[in-house]
C-alpha cells in the first residue's frame, strides 16, 4: 500500500535571495492552488520568486515569474 507523503509538494517564496515563506502539501492539486494564490498575493513584492517542487521526483513543477 502506498503512503501519502504530507511533505511531497514544497512551495517556497524568496525575495532578495532570502527565504520568506514555505509550505508543504500532500496533494498536487492543493499545492498548485496555493502556488496561484501566492502569485496573486506576492506579485507586487520586489524581486519575489515562487517555486513549486515535487520533492519525491525532484521536479520543479512551477516557477513565478517565468524566466529564461
Amino acid at each position: 500500500m502506498d503512503t501519502v507523503d504530507p511533505q511531497r509538494y514544497h512551495l517556497t517564496l524568496t525575495a532578495g535571495g532570502r527565504l520568506l515563506q514555505q509550505g508543504w502539501w500532500a496533494s498536487e492539486a492543493t499545492a498548485h492552488y496555493k502556488f496561484s494564490g501566492w502569485v496573486g498575493q506576492y506579485s507586487g513584492l520586489h524581486d519575489a520568486r515562487i517555486t513549486l517542487v515535487d520533492e519525491q521526483s525532484e521536479e520543479t513543477l512551477a516557477v513565478w515569474p517565468a524566466g529564461p
